[in-house]
C-alpha cells in the first residue's frame, strides 16, 4: 500500500454529534479528543511520519464566549492529561499558528510539550491552533518586508521558510469528516496538491476501518502533480 508522509485533517462534526445524542456541545470536543487520539495511534501503525489537525481556527473565536473558552480550557487539560499517551506512542508535538493572543498559561503548556516530546521516535503531530490560511500568509508577506530581501530572492523555498509549518512536508491528502466538502482556510499554502477526502461521518464516530479504507483510496489514485 502507497501510505502517505504527511496527512492534515479536518476535525468536523463535534457540536452535530452532541446534539444529536442530546448532549452538551462540549462533551461532542471531549470524545473528538478521543478520536484524535486514537488517529494518531493508526496513524503511527500504518506508517504516517506526519499528522497535523485543525484544532482551533482564526474563526473559532465568533463562537460565544462560554464556548471558546470551553475549548481552551480542554485544549490546555488535554496537553496534561494525554501528554504521556502521545509520549508512548512515540508523538512528537507541534503547534502552528498564532499561538501569541492564548494564555500565557495556554502559551507554556504548549511550549512544555513540545519540549517534552522533541526526543520521542515519531509520528510528528501538529496542531494547528489559532491558524487561518489567509492569516498565515500575511505574516509571512509581513516578514517578508520586514527583511526588504531583492525581489528575485523571493522564491517558493524563500516564501516556505517563514511559514507557521516550517519545517512540516506539505500533506499528500487531506480528509475533512461530518459532510463539509471545503477547507475552511487549512493549509492553502500547503495543500495545493493534496489529495482531498471528504465524509459524511461526523468526527467523534471516524472509525479506524473508515481510516484506513481512506489511507487505501489515496494509494489507488494517480497523483499527477501538474504532469
Amino acid at each position: 500500500m502507497n501510505i502517505p508522509n504527511c496527512v492534515g485533517i479536518i476535525m468536523d462534526g463535534n457540536r452535530r454529534w452532541a446534539k444529536l445524542k442530546g448532549l452538551k456541545p462540549f462533551l461532542g470536543h471531549k470524545a473528538g479528543g478521543e478520536t484524535l487520539k486514537n488517529v494518531v495511534t493508526w496513524g503511527r501503525d500504518l506508517g504516517i511520519k506526519h499528522l497535523i489537525f485543525y484544532t482551533f481556527s482564526t474563526e473559532n473565536w465568533k463562537r460565544s464566549e462560554e464556548e471558546v473558552s470551553y475549548l481552551l480550557n480542554l485544549i490546555g487539560d488535554y496537553l496534561i492529561n494525554e501528554l504521556e499517551h502521545f509520549t508512548k506512542e512515540g508523538g512528537v508535538l507541534h503547534y502552528v499558528g498564532d499561538l501569541s493572543r492564548f494564555s500565557e498559561d495556554l502559551q507554556r503548556k504548549l511550549k512544555e510539550s513540545e519540549e517534552r516530546t522533541k526526543d520521542n521516535s515519531g509520528p510528528h503531530v501538529y496542531f494547528a491552533m489559532n491558524y487561518g490560511g489567509r492569516q498565515e500568509i500575511l505574516s509571512v508577506v509581513r516578514k517578508i518586508v520586514s527583511e526588504n530581501p531583492k525581489p528575485e530572492e523571493i522564491t517558493e523555498e524563500y516564501f516556505t521558510k517563514h511559514l507557521q509549518t516550517e519545517g512540516m512536508p506539505d500533506p499528500d491528502m487531506i480528509i475533512r469528516t461530518s459532510g463539509e466538502q471545503r477547507l475552511s482556510g487549512f493549509l492553502p499554502w500547503q495543500g495545493v496538491y493534496s489529495e482531498l477526502f471528504f465524509t459524511k461521518t461526523l468526527w467523534p464516530d471516524f472509525s479506524k476501518d473508515e481510516f484506513e479504507k481512506i489511507i487505501e483510496e489515496y494509494g489507488n489514485r494517480e497523483r499527477r502533480i501538474g504532469k
